[in-house]
């Protein structure tokens, strides 16, 4: 089992950290820089709090992004100042249909929605701009400098070597969310600039989420509300659970998973198979348990940020995985580019056509399949700038579309077989069937190129061995049968608690109706189980952030 030799002598921050010089999120934020914005935050006057936390916040972007944060500023700005814009030219909308006769008043709206929609594609332009910069100008350069090299013309276009803001690809969503709601009058544009900074700034979420919208967090965000026993203990109880996922599962497989996708050739269709099934594993722990820690911290200062997971290996099909991981980006996802695109003029007349000649089911399913095309294009291009995230989103887009084409299908064999599809064992097949795609699919997630993530795949059905469990190759993946042990009994912790969930069951709320002994007793417990099976010491490396790269 890896743990540190001299774990005896170190300290709790030493410990749940790792012991090593990892990086602001593990090391500086949970035992510094959380508690110290707490402590000023609480001994500050209300008015003067949410300035606290724009100043921790931008402190906090600072030392991960320096100078770089002047593009989240011109962000923040953009919004705001598009918004104002807006709000002016509503109020002379207003005052020009209240002159103008009722037979002009269409005429007058359309003038002024065309300004409207001018200042909304300006604003998402120079977001978009600042993302595209970043993290996609090397991407197309390269591949156009590939096209070019191959058409014998001598040009290329300059490969740029620069870091990236932190967590531009969820701040730029976020104020793209906050312009198109001002346009279409969801929201009013906000006159408080500090409102809007706080909203697009708000330190926990910076790295990784989630994708707040404007009326989900601006107002308790800006409301200043002390932070209390109970939130501070709520709050910290989460931030626990997180790094009970962090660093007792996904650190302890970041090594067998490093092993595995740099040196598959040297092992067995099983072994590459753990390494697959323990990279998604790794990623759902990692990517979760940050989410807790961001929750957490933000129910400290009252704050509800919303989920970002619920149980997704419940889910009966990759579809539904979708609304229950990640599910901020999903909803971005649904309520900016799916709907915009399959309730356009342009598919809804598609939509006429194709019902008339294909039937209510299949009718609709060509502009729903154009939308969601679209969607999965971009969620792949989100994740990253490369082939195999391209095929990521192609790969559920496809998998997705099968689910909605063959369900009629599906329905009139389990009715002509007797199946009940609502019977538990059909309920646990779903959930497996759907859990082995979500492994095919995140093994080119994680993939270095194509060529890789194909040979792997071929290799687990190819080069598939028993003899593996008998020779000990598995022991030769830089897990012991100790590490094994822990990973199971956490994975099986974890799973006990989702199912919990999952029906219905409220377990922070138990907990915090026990009295203080009892539940003190669980927070130590927990404590003292990160800190003697947390992954630290010689011999791993921390999981970093991975959502963090996108």
């Amino acid at each position: 089992m890896i743990l540190s030799s001299s774990s005896t002598t170190k300290g709790l921050f030493d410990v749940l950290t790792g012991g090593e010089p990892l990086s602001y999120f593990n090391r500086i934020y949970l035992f510094l820089f959380l508690p110290l914005v707490v402590l000023i935050y609480n001994l500050t006057p209300k008015r003067f709090r949410p300035v606290i936390l724009i100043i921790a916040s931008f402190i906090c972007f600072f030392m991960m992004s320096n100078k770089l944060i002047v593009f989240l500023i011109l962000s923040i700005l953009s919004i705001y100042l598009s918004g104002r814009l807006m709000n002016k030219v509503d109020d002379k909308t207003e005052k020009a249909l209240k002159k103008c006769k009722k037979t002009e008043k269409k005429v007058v709206k359309e003038k002024y929605k065309k300004k409207k929609k001018i200042i909304l594609v300006l604003t998402i332009l120079i977001n978009v701009a600042f993302l595209f910069y970043f993290k996609y100008l090397n991407f197309f350069a390269g591949n156009a400098n590939i096209i070019l090299k191959w058409l014998n013309i001598k040009y290329s276009f300059q490969i740029l070597h620069h870091l990236a803001p932190i967590g531009i690809s969820f701040y730029t969503l976020e104020a793209l969310s906050y312009i198109i709601d001002v346009y279409n009058s969801k929201i009013k544009a906000e006159t408080n600039l500090l409102k809007v900074t706080l909203f697009l700034s708000f330190f926990p979420q910076i790295m990784e989420g989630p994708i707040a919208r404007y009326s989900d967090t601006a107002e308790s965000l800006y409301s200043g509300i002390k932070v209390t026993y109970k939130s501070f203990c709520f709050g910290y109880q989460r931030i626990l659970y997180g790094l009970f996922k962090k660093l007792v599962i996904a650190n302890r497989l970041n090594i067998l998973v490093k092993i595995i996708f740099n040196e598959y050739m040297n092992y067995s269709g099983l072994s590459v198979a753990l390494g697959v099934i323990g990279y998604t594993i790794m990623l759902y722990m990692e990517f979760s348990g940050t989410m807790d820690i961001v929750l957490g911290s933000g129910e400290m200062f009252g704050v509800k940020i919303p989920e970002n997971f619920r149980q997704p290996f419940f889910s009966k099909n990759i579809s539904e995985f979708w609304t229950r991981w990640h599910i901020s980006l999903g909803l971005w996802f649904k309520d900016y580019i799916f709907y915009p695109v399959s309730l356009s003029k342009p598919m809804k007349n598609l939509t006429v056509k194709a019902r008339k000649k294909l039937g209510n089911h299949f009718g609709p399913l060509i502009s729903g399949t154009v939308a969601l095309f679209t969607v999965w294009f971009l969620n792949g291009l989100w994740h990253g700038a490369g082939w195999t995230y391209l095929f990521f989103g192609m790969y559920h887009f496809f998998m997705i579309l099968m689910g909605n084409i063959f369900e009629p299908l599906i329905i009139k064999i389990c009715q002509k077989l007797h199946i009940d599809r609502k019977k538990k064992f059909y309920r646990v097949f779903q959930s497996v069937k759907m859990t082995i795609l979500v492994f095919i699919g995140e093994l080119f997630f994680r993939a270095p190129t194509m060529k890789n993530a194909f040979e792997m795949l071929s290799r687990i059905f190819t080069k598939i061995s028993f003899k593996t469990v008998k020779n000990g190759e598995l022991l030769s993946l830089g897990l012991d049968i100790h590490d094994y042990i822990v990973l199971i009994l956490a994975i099986i912790f974890i799973f006990v608690i989702g199912l919990l969930k999952e029906k219905g069951k409220n377990i922070r709320e138990d907990i915090s109706n026990k009295d203080i002994f009892t539940r003190w007793i669980l927070y130590y417990a927990l404590i003292v189980i990160i800190i003697v099976f947390g992954a630290y010491g010689i011999g791993y490396e921390p999981v970093e952030p991975i959502y963090a790269d996108f």
